[in-house]
């Protein structure tokens, strides 16, 4: 059912459609990143609704779930802990977003792969992308059934809700190491979760904030997530953790990463850099 696609005729219309709206922002003198944030999220957003055609839906005040038959029991308990992570993000971050926000629930890790164009082995449980949120059947992982506190603490829900508010923030000017650190250090206040670390961590194992930036995605993923949350972590226990809303105002100004933890924080980037790595030496 996902795999349908729009014909012809509507892609073209889409494309009408958004060039128009491009234009009307760009009148509007909205920066350009936020103009292509907006054009990306109404594609998504209708790339999912055909996709989702025949998926059962679920409203709740602050989100529409998406899910086939076989998540039909599980639709509560996901609404229940999206409205939680919702709560939770909102009050920790000091945001509050009005937009429902679509939550699409895969039955398998082979559906949720396809419709990124992964390789059918890779796994995630959940993937924020352009305004909505896929996750993964909760059947497929869960080591108690039905268990609403063990889905709300290991789940998705929290990091990717993370990710939307980060995205919001900065108007989609932001790097995926810096959104990874900062998804990780929320969901980490909130629910006491976070991914294992390496092991026996040394000055050559560290990647540069440079080949973070550059590829972050090809990287040893364990240590590339491991970094980029001891970097939020660094800045908010050597600044103070509104340095970290600080930079994200920077970002949404149109500031390169670099540029914006430079002024948040009051020193220059290299030193910035120097001063994260020995913090992470030592952890």
């Amino acid at each position: 059912m996902w795999e349908n696609r729009p014909n012809s005729t509507f892609v073209v219309l889409f494309i009408v459609l958004a060039v128009a709206l491009g234009c009307y922002l760009y009148r509007s003198d909205i920066q350009s990143g936020q103009i292509w944030q907006k054009i990306s999220r109404l594609a998504v957003g209708q790339e999912i609704r055909f996709r989702t055609a025949r998926f059962q839906e679920m409203k709740t005040d602050h989100f529409v779930i998406k899910f086939t038959q076989t998540d039909a029991d599980y639709a509560a308990i996901i609404a229940n802990s999206a409205e939680r992570a919702y709560r939770q993000v909102s009050d920790r971050m000091n945001i509050d977003v009005r937009q429902k926000t679509t939550i699409v629930v895969y039955p398998d890790s082979r559906s949720l792969a396809r419709c990124f164009g992964w390789d059918k082995n890779e796994k995630a449980l959940g993937v924020y992308w352009a305004g909505t949120i896929r996750i993964l059947s909760p059947h497929e992982w869960l080591q108690q059934a039905y268990n609403e506190a063990e889905f709300q603490t290991e789940g998705p829900l929290v990091h990717e809700y993370v990710h939307l508010i980060v995205d919001d923030m900065t108007g989609g000017n932001y790097n995926r190491w810096w959104t990874e650190g900062v998804a990780q250090y929320i969901e980490k206040q909130i629910t006491g979760f976070q991914f294992a670390d390496p092991q026996d961590v040394t000055a050559g194992q560290l990647y540069t904030f440079q080949e973070l930036n550059k590829n972050f995605d090809e990287l040893d993923q364990q240590m590339s997530y491991w970094q980029s949350r001891q970097a939020v972590e660094f800045m908010a226990s050597q600044y103070g953790e509104e340095v970290i809303y600080t930079v994200m105002d920077y970002l949404a100004q149109g500031d390169t990463l670099y540029q914006a933890i430079e002024k948040a924080t009051g020193t220059d980037f290299e030193n910035f850099a120097y001063q994260c790595y020995r913090y992470m030496e030592k952890q």
